[in-house]
């Protein structure tokens, strides 16, 4: 980054901070202190970088975790994942995603926490769902039918359940969780496979997939 801190928009101040707030969340929680703390890092003078998380812990959260979305997607770039079946996709995404939050494992602890009370609920699970989404944009998903929503909140909730696992993991590099993950997984892929052989024709069923497929992207 060659602009100075004065020259940079509040985004652009976001988009810095992020990775080093989490640095200082796990001691100062994600509070003003630890705000100042990494704004100082990059020359922002005492208050100064509140003025772009304006919505306080939740909007350094947010900002966090839209790093790790756009960190992980580096990291993976679709000619990567490519050579991959579907379900090492989606483990490699989500392992890759425990590795850039493994030397913050406290600041997420704290992040999650607040994300689960009440008052931080929806906007938890806006962030699981837009987790969700990037990992299947990455893997090359193209649904647009019920597919669509079914992927993401299968694999929301599979997120969400390994981050809980690795808090709490103290086994080396993780290795309970990426066990826990694999088998989440397995799971999901005998539904998957169950539900394909049970599925009706739909040339002479109604589907709702298909149904609600097209009021989202209405024929024309």
């Amino acid at each position: 980054m060659t602009e100075t801190a004065p020259d940079l928009t509040l985004d652009e101040i976001r988009q810095a901070l992020a990775p080093r707030l989490a640095r200082h969340a796990a001691f100062d929680g994600w509070s003003a202190a630890a705000l100042d703390a990494a704004g100082a890092e990059i020359g922002l003078p005492p208050g100064q970088a509140a003025l772009a998380f304006r919505g306080g812990a939740v909007a350094m959260i947010d900002a966090w975790f839209a790093y790790v979305d756009r960190t992980m997607a580096e990291r993976l770039p679709g000619e990567t994942l490519a050579a991959m079946k579907i379900r090492e996709r989606i483990s490699a995404l989500v392992t890759t995603r425990l590795e850039l939050v493994d030397p913050d494992r406290e600041a997420l602890r704290r992040a999650l926490s607040i994300l689960a009370r009440p008052a931080h609920a929806a906007h938890g699970a806006k962030l699981g769902w837009r987790a969700a989404d990037v990992m299947w944009r990455a893997a090359g998903d193209t649904a647009t039918d019920f597919a669509y929503y079914t992927k993401r909140a299968t694999l929301a909730a599979v997120y969400g359940a390994t981050l809980l696992a690795f808090l709490d993991d103290e086994s080396e590099d993780f290795a309970d969780t990426r066990a826990f993950l694999a088998r989440r997984i397995d799971n999901v892929m005998r539904f998957e496979k169950l539900k394909a052989q049970l599925k009706p024709d739909p040339d002479r069923h109604f589907s709702p997939a298909r149904f609600l497929g097209r009021l989202r992207y209405p024929v024309r």
